[in-house]
């Protein structure tokens, strides 16, 4: 635990316990949809929250909850890689860096289930290409 960070989870299970049920039941469905949409990904936190790993770094799932974040409300789902997807600018929302997008959702009715599998396929196709290129 440092300073910026006032909570350490030791497991996925323990973060779930923390987090308020309106943000749990959005978590709870991303999270599904990730484990169905990219089956080889390994779920592990990171600066407290799941993050979601194949090859590298795939997408992550921030709450509002876990302030260090910079999340004001609602639950972030954020890819990690988005610089490299082709994607509709209007429903994702770059970082000051431009390689992170993510989409804020503030209820389960604004999961646009097709949309984020949509993502969440072409974000495993970066993935696997990066790591295609680091090793030919």
């Amino acid at each position: 635990m440092n300073k910026i960070q006032k909570i350490s989870f030791k497991s996925i299970a323990d973060f779930l316990d923390y987090i308020p049920e309106d943000e749990l039941k959005i978590v709870e469905t991303l999270r599904e949809l990730i484990l169905s949409h990219i089956p080889y990904c390994k779920e592990r936190l990171a600066y407290n929250v799941p993050f979601y790993y194949g090859h590298y770094r795939i997408c992550f799932i921030w709450p509002a909850s876990i302030p260090w974040g910079g999340v004001e409300s609602g639950v972030n789902l954020g890819f990690c890689r988005a610089n490299e997807m082709a994607f509709d600018e209007g429903f994702l929302k770059f970082n000051d860096k431009k390689v992170i997008a993510t989409v804020n959702l503030q209820t389960l009715k604004e999961i646009d289930r097709d949309k984020i599998e949509q993502l969440l396929h072409e974000a495993a196709l970066v993935d696997t290409l990066a790591a295609k290129k680091k090793n030919p």
